[in-house]
């Protein structure tokens, strides 16, 4: 089966290499509070709690009303909806302020929630608690960078409970707070001091150089830089603070070898782009961190941007925290807002990217994500005024193109969306392995809007920029094998997209429809059966597995196939196909020659 799914471009990670090594098994990071009970306090009633008789009507309706906003707040967290959760959550403990299970939860969901403040006045509740918990110390820490209290920022932030994060989080933040003049040569003893896994490495050199950059001592921090640049290349962090110190210093040469390596492996990214333009045009780069709120506010981003795909929670908490300390920071607020998307939380996300300042680079690439936002929430045209706009802007901006295509096919708007494609294309000045995405999305609006020559020769062009790329192999080899041509060559890529992406429903549906269009429905029923096993709400994939078992004569479970197909809302243009085999059977059908008549056939099939 022929899989379309879009390609979405997310906001770039701070130390993608960290990603990874951080989805280590770790301590929660909050300790808990005791528990309500423990403490002879009340604790949000369960139906299970029966209620005095004798009870008030006023005062069982408030032990109701608390059962049902303390059900509606977690039902709300387990939703990932932040801000009804930290809604629900404040109003239970105005209503039960002793509980200090409800004093928790509420703490940590106006905290995810962004509402830092108010987290602040309730981590100090919690502290009455729970002294050493270590999310409470970790908000009153960074309330006191903010207010420039740097001595009590570093008595908060060494109380709270040992653990890899904690200690690393601790550590940087308190590092920072002593990043002038006189102090700075202890902020990089306690880093260099700091032990732990090899990962930590990255973000230890990373921070010393910065604070080193920040106050003035170029030269020391260009070997911080080169050391964290040693471990990783690719970090986009580390290559715009090492770059710029670079140029800052008068090697505009260098920076720019370290920019243009990070664009061969990772091109376009908006902050490279830009950094290259500056260079080239004599501007002045600015340092990346340029006080000690906004290097704190970077540590907090680094780990909130690398621990958010693993732990959203934690992620978001960190991320939050970093926009206090620098509202206007586009990599936090873009990091953040792809942890609402990957929890389908597009409209949080919208109101994330609209924060993205204008004059940011990152500007643009927060309005295409916030238009697939919109397209998500099935507002489409909306979503596509919006990517018009940034294509009229700029005509040659790939992203924004290639944005408004997804979007158009999407909507089944093909001959459209084969048109932005061109543009996009139109726009590339040399081959790159990257491109191979816009021709296969050409490819596949040519196919549908019956441009079959067309759509051949884009799917071919992508293969010739990523030969063995199994989404291209699959729908090429696919795709021939359906017509009844080329049967070999098809049947040899889907074999290979198969062996590489062994557990994607649609190409495991490809080979098994490919074994049936040349009349080997044994083999057709094996692999089109593991196709719905792995795809078993895909209205297509039953469908053809209900055509396999009438073929191999299992005709009640082709019949249960086609009725569970018709139930899953296939396509318009599918349905009666589905209704008349239910009614009267497969008819026969002319199969695909089978690979031995098609080798003896010219090419063509003439």
């Amino acid at each position: 089966m022929k899989s379309s799914n879009l390609f979405k471009r997310t906001a770039p990670p701070a130390l993608a290499a960290i990603t990874l090594m951080c989805a280590l098994t770790w301590l929660v990071f909050a300790g808990g509070l005791p528990t309500a009970q423990a403490q002879g306090q009340s604790q949000a009633p369960t139906q299970s709690q029966a209620q005095p008789q004798s009870q008030s009507p006023t005062a069982t309706y408030s032990r109701s009303s608390i059962s049902g906003t303390f059900l509606a707040a977690r039902h709300a967290g387990n939703e990932r909806d932040t801000g009804a959760a930290a809604t629900y959550y404040r109003s239970a403990l105005r209503l039960d302020p002793r509980n200090n299970e409800l004093l928790e939860k509420a703490f940590l969901s106006v905290l995810q929630n962004g509402e830092v403040d108010e987290a602040v006045r309730l981590a100090e509740r919690v502290l009455q608690v729970d002294k050493n918990h270590r999310i409470a110390r970790l908000v009153l820490g960074v309330r006191a960078i903010k207010q420039k209290q740097y001595p009590k920022a570093r008595q908060e932030l060494s109380q709270s409970v040992r653990g890899q994060i904690t200690d690393l989080a601790a550590t940087l933040l308190s590092a920072w707070t002593q990043a002038t003049a006189n102090e700075n040569k202890m902020a990089l003893e306690a880093i260099d001091k700091l032990n732990g896994p090899e990962w930590y490495n990255l973000f230890k050199n990373l921070h010393a150089g910065l604070i080193l950059d920040l106050v003035g001592q170029r030269k020391d921090a260009t070997k911080r830089y080169e050391k964290a640049y040693a471990l990783d290349q690719n970090a986009l962090r580390i290559v715009q603070a090492y770059g710029t110190n670079l140029v800052r210093q008068g090697n505009k040469d260098e920076g720019l070898k370290i920019y243009r390596a990070f664009d061969e492996q990772l091109p376009r990214h908006p902050l490279i782009t830009e950094a290259i333009n500056d260079v080239n045009t004599g501007k002045r780069l600015p340092a990346m961190a340029d006080s000690i709120q906004a290097g704190a506010a970077e540590a907090l981003y680094g780990l909130g941007a690398a621990l958010g795909r693993r732990n959203e929670d934690l992620g978001t908490i960190y991320l939050q925290l970093a926009l206090y300390l620098a509202p206007s920071h586009s990599m936090a607020l873009l990091s953040l807002a792809d942890i609402y998307e990957g929890t389908k939380k597009y409209e949080y996300a919208n109101k994330i990217y609209e924060r993205v300042p204008a004059n940011s680079p990152m500007h643009r690439n927060a309005q295409i994500q916030r238009a697939s936002g919109l397209d998500a929430l099935e507002r489409s045209d909306e979503a596509m005024v919006v990517l018009a706009k940034l294509v009229a802007e700029n005509s040659t901006d790939l992203e924004a193109v290639t944005a408004l295509g997804n979007v158009q096919r999407g909507r089944k708007l093909y001959a459209e969306c084969a048109q932005s494609y061109s543009k996009g294309i139109d726009t590339i000045k040399k081959d790159d392995k990257s491109n191979w995405v816009i021709f296969y999305f050409r490819g596949i609006c040519n196919e549908r809007a019956k441009q079959w020559a067309k759509a051949e020769g884009d799917f071919q062009k992508a293969l010739e920029l990523v030969p063995e790329q199994p989404l291209v192999l699959n729908y090429l080899g696919y795709s021939w094998v359906d017509q009844g041509i080329n049967l070999d060559e098809g049947m040899r890529m889907i074999r290979r997209a198969v062996e590489q992406r062994a557990d994607d429903g649609y190409i495991v549906d490809s080979l098994g429809w490919a074994y049936y269009r040349i009349s080997n429905f044994e083999e057709a029923v094996k692999h089109l059966e593991h196709a719905v096993e792995l795809k078993p709400e895909d209205p297509t994939i039953n469908d053809h597995l209900g055509d396999a078992y009438w073929k191999v004569g299992r005709n009640l479970e082709a019949g249960f196939q086609w009725s569970h197909a018709r139930d899953l809302k296939p396509e318009a243009e599918d349905l009666p196909k589905i209704l008349e085999k239910l009614k009267s059977g497969l008819t026969d059908e002319p199969a695909a020659a089978s690979v031995d008549e098609r080798n003896k056939k010219p090419p063509g099939g003439g």
